[in-house]
């Protein structure tokens, strides 16, 4: 078991329930392939740098958490193939 983070990036117009289900979805999905969510900081919307999409700002959300080697591949995948969320980046500790 590996210690990872993961620092995402969901569409700031969307609703707040969209937002949460998001959320819940990926701590559930590491939940489900046997790994603990140690934390989930949601960190609000925040303007980007540049432009994104067309998009100028997003709402960035931190989790912490410990799994398995293969986990990080599965979670990069489901959140290449989300609508909501822009960007992401998963990192090992």
């Amino acid at each position: 078991m590996n210690k990872y983070e993961v620092l995402y990036i969901l569409k700031a117009n969307a609703d707040e329930a969209v937002k949460e289900a998001q959320i819940e979805k990926y701590s559930a999905l590491v939940t489900a392939n046997g790994g603990e969510v140690e934390s989930v900081n949601k960190w609000g919307n925040k303007r980007f740098a540049y432009e994104i999409d067309g998009k100028t700002e997003g709402y960035y959300v931190l989790m912490n958490f410990t799994a398995a080697p293969e986990l990080p591949q599965e979670i990069e995948r489901q959140m290449k193939i989300s609508d909501e969320v822009i960007r992401y980046m998963v990192v090992r500790k």
